[in-house]
């Protein structure tokens, strides 16, 4: 039976990995950070008893800042797949805690690599750094693929950047299989609530019942590739199956506005929006009703803003069989807004019980 270690196991790509692998036949391994307040909600399907659907889970305390944590695990485990997927991700918050964010995102993943080899496992353990579209920021060409040259806007992406040449330098350097996956933006029913799809689809299932008057976003124009986490983690695995260890850009190769994002969530909920004004004076209009349901706040623009991400997935599509839109972004969106608005009536059905 292989065994697999996760980082960042509870969160929205670790759980769906969890679920892939076992699926597998995998013993499978996560870390979490210890937290004084419940923070395993992802995952509680896999070993909270009454829940439990496999008895291969086995969950660890650990963080990315801990060395001498990390080297223990690995040690005590002897994975032969690691998946590092723990980040402080969230681009906006970067700017306010950078130096923190370089030290899980960057130095944790050189952390990671310094174990394996120290314990000697360079030859058994296989690892997966979880690299990121915003390596590319300020965009050097259209679409973007393994070849184009990087550009960070945040020190999320600098942080990340360091991440992505430490594994390759490794690789080269100690003939370990080591490889990015450069993930382009991807979504599900358990992305966090502070990123900006799962913020929408939420504030879409409260409008439509009636529990919130509107939305308020930032900059409406920006353009992301938006895949499906469920589908990618399965290119994540794929990439440590392929017979040379390469690195792959998982994306969709679609772009949509943040707007469209928006316009199609509120049509799944029977809501059509008509967009009124331009830059922070537009806004979104119920069309049926009249009432202004989303607005533009300038609070919620980045400080240097990546205008647009556009992944070329030719290469994992051809290599490694990998079908990018297996779940479209229409489907996208109608499985989030779907399990939102699911999730608002067993919270008003709980709170009828009570």
């Amino acid at each position: 039976m292989k065994k697999a270690l996760i980082t960042g196991v509870n969160g929205q790509d670790g759980s769906f990995l969890s679920d892939f692998l076992l699926k597998k036949g995998y013993e499978v391994h996560g870390i979490i950070r210890r937290s004084s307040s419940f923070n395993t909600s992802r995952i509680e399907h896999l070993y909270v008893e009454e829940l439990k659907s496999s008895d291969n889970f086995y969950i660890h305390y650990g963080d990315m800042t801990d060395t001498s944590n990390i080297i223990r695990l690995i040690s005590e485990i002897k994975p032969d797949e690691i998946y590092n997927l723990a980040a402080m991700s969230h681009v906006k918050v970067s700017f306010e805690t950078p130096e923190y964010t370089a030290d899980v995102d960057g130095i944790g993943t050189l952390r990671i690599l310094e174990a394996v080899r120290i314990l000697g496992l360079e030859k058994k353990t296989r690892i997966y750094q979880a690299s990121t579209s915003e390596l590319y920021g300020k965009v050097q060409e259209v679409p973007q693929r393994e070849t184009t040259p990087f550009y960070p806007r945040s020190p999320y992406g600098v942080a990340k950047l360091y991440g992505y040449w430490i594994t390759k330098n490794y690789r080269e350097s100690y003939d370990m299989f080591a490889v990015n996956g450069i993930l382009f933006n991807h979504e599900s029913e358990r992305r966090g609530e502070t990123f900006v799809t799962r913020k929408i689809t939420m504030a879409v299932a409260r409008i439509a019942n009636g529990k919130q008057n509107k939305i308020l976003l930032g900059n409406l124009d920006a353009k992301r590739d938006w895949g499906y986490a469920k589908d990618y983690v399965e290119c994540m695995w794929l990439i440590l199956q392929h017979d040379t260890p390469e690195d792959f850009v998982i994306a969709t190769g679609e772009m949509h506005t943040v707007r469209e994002f928006a316009t199609l969530a509120f049509k799944h909920a029977g809501i059509e929006v008509e967009w009124q004004g331009e830059g922070i004076d537009e806004k979104g209009i119920n069309a049926r009703t009249g009432e202004v349901i989303v607005e533009v706040n300038p609070e919620y623009f980045r400080l240097a803003e990546v205008e647009q991400l556009l992944g070329d997935p030719s290469k994992a599509k051809k290599l490694l069989g990998w079908n990018p839109t297996s779940t479209s972004f229409e489907e996208l969106v109608e499985i989030m807004v779907t399990h939102d608005c699911n999730l608002l009536k067993e919270e008003k059905s709980a709170i009828t019980e009570y």
